[in-house]
């Protein structure tokens, strides 16, 4: 299973940015897809953004509800996360994960698979 983040990049606040996630080696629409955020150096486990099930449920962590949406394009084995009304307080590596059990979390230990994550800039 392989997993590789892009969109990340520096942005303004009030900005916006789609992170993309390709998958590999796993049928995404199987399982559950999720997007975590961690914040380098500051000892913090990685926060739940958001995440995708199988049936096409959806959650958010409140801090991003409203702002972020999650989807999925089970033809290219992709998942997406469109942040829009991006905050300072966003600034975080952003990774995606796959949880082969299906299991309905934002809990990151519930993941099996991780990419390299890509790093999300809100400054002025």
């Amino acid at each position: 299973v392989q997993l590789v983040e892009s969109g990340g990049g520096l942005v303004q606040p009030g900005g916006s940015l789609r992170l993309s996630c390709t998958a590999s080696g796993f049928i995404i629409s199987s399982t559950t897809m999720g997007w975590f955020r961690q914040v380098p150096g500051k000892g913090r486990e990685r926060e739940g953004v958001s995440s995708i099930y199988t049936e096409g449920g959806t959650d958010y962590a409140d801090s991003v509800k409203g702002r972020f949406t999650i989807s999925r394009d089970n033809a290219k084995n992709m998942v997406y996360l469109q942040m829009n009304s991006l905050k300072p307080e966003d600034t975080a590596v952003y990774y995606c994960a796959i949880d082969i059990h299906g299991t309905r979390t934002l809990a990151f230990h519930e993941y099996d698979y991780w990419g390299q994550g890509t790093q999300v800039t809100v400054s002025s």
